[in-house]
C-alpha cells in the first residue's frame, strides 16, 4: 500500500471491464449448461497482489465481492478501499494462523478457510469480541484427505481436523455463522474428479447442516466444472485481472 489515495487509470479500467465481460459470459454459459439460475452463483474477484485501484475499478463495474488470502495485505487494502467510499464484501480465502483472527474479523465479511477446531474457536472468540454481527464462515475441505495439506478431513473423527468437529465448532460459536464448504482441486486431480468428490461431501454435510448451503469452489481455469457440480461461489483472479504482479 502507499500513502497516496487509490486511483483508477482509464486504460486499466478498460482492461478489467473486458476481462469481466468474458468471465460473466463464461459463468452465464456454465449456468445455462448446468440448468442452473445465474443468480445462484456469486463471482468473487480475487484481488490478492493487485492494487486498491483495481478494486475501485471493479466496484465501478458492479463487483464488490472481493477475495484476499494474506492478512498483511488485505487489512490495509480494506482500509484504503473504504476510505475511497467503496463498500465491499471481503472474503478471506487463505490459510491463516490463530493469532491473525482478531485482525481478520475486523474487515472480513466471510472467511472461507477454517479447517481446524482450534482455528474455529479463536475466530469465534475474536468475532464475538470485535464485531456487532456474526461472521459468515465456511469449512475448507480436503478433497483428497491428505492431512499434510490444508482442509478439514471428511470421514475423519480427528477432534481438531475432522470435518464434523470443525463444523460443530463453527455452528456452536455465538460470533459465527456456518455458511457452507470451500475447497480447492488438489494438484494432479482432474477438475471433474475433484468437484464430483466435493459434491458428494457437500450432500452428506447438508444432512446435518441443512442451512449451510454455500459451496465455494472453482477458479479461473475450472469454474465451469465447479458450477456443474453445484458451486455457489467461484473465485476468479487472473481471468478477470490478468497476470498477477510479482509478490515482493
Amino acid at each position: 500500500m502507499t500513502d497516496q489515495p487509490a486511483t483508477v487509470r482509464p486504460d486499466r479500467r478498460a482492461e478489467i471491464a473486458a476481462g469481466l465481460a468474458q468471465v460473466r459470459t463464461r459463468i452465464a454459459d456454465a449456468c445455462a449448461d448446468a440448468g442452473r439460475d445465474r443468480a445462484d452463483v456469486t463471482m468473487i474477484a480475487v484481488t490478492k497482489t493487485y492494487p486498491a485501484g483495481d478494486v475501485l475499478a471493479l466496484a465501478g463495474l458492479g463487483v464488490t465481492d472481493l477475495g484476499e488470502n494474506r492478512d498483511q495485505e488485505a487489512a490495509p487494502k480494506a482500509v484504503e478501499v473504504a476510505a475511497a467510499g467503496v463498500t465491499a464484501r471481503w472474503h478471506f480465502i487463505g490459510q491463516f494462523q490463530r493469532n491473525k483472527a482478531r485482525s481478520v474479523v475486523r474487515y472480513a465479511d466471510v472467511v472461507h478457510s477454517v479447517d481446524s477446531v482450534r482455528l474455529a474457536r479463536s475466530l469465534g472468540a475474536a468475532a464475538e469480541a470485535g464485531r456487532d454481527r456474526p461472521l459468515e464462515t465456511l469449512v475448507q475441505v480436503s478433497i483428497d484427505g491428505d492431512p499434510a495439506r490444508g482442509g478439514a478431513l471428511p470421514d475423519s473423527a480427528d477432534p481438531d481436523r475432522g470435518l464434523g468437529p470443525v463444523a460443530e465448532a463453527l455452528a456452536g460459536a455465538a460470533g459465527l455463522r456456518l455458511a457452507g464448504l470451500m475447497a480447492v482441486a488438489p494438484l494432479g486431480w482432474q477438475p471433474d474428479r475433484a468437484f464430483a468428490r466435493l459434491a458428494e461431501v457437500a450432500a452428506a454435510f447438508r444432512v446435518g447442516h441443512p442451512t449451510a448451503t454455500a459451496l465455494s469452489a472453482g477458479m479461473s481455469g475450472d469454474l465451469e466444472v465447479a458450477i456443474r457440480y453445484g458451486a455457489t461461489h467461484v473465485r476468479v483472479g487472473s481471468a478477470l485481472l490478468g497476470m498477477r504482479p510479482t509478490l515482493r
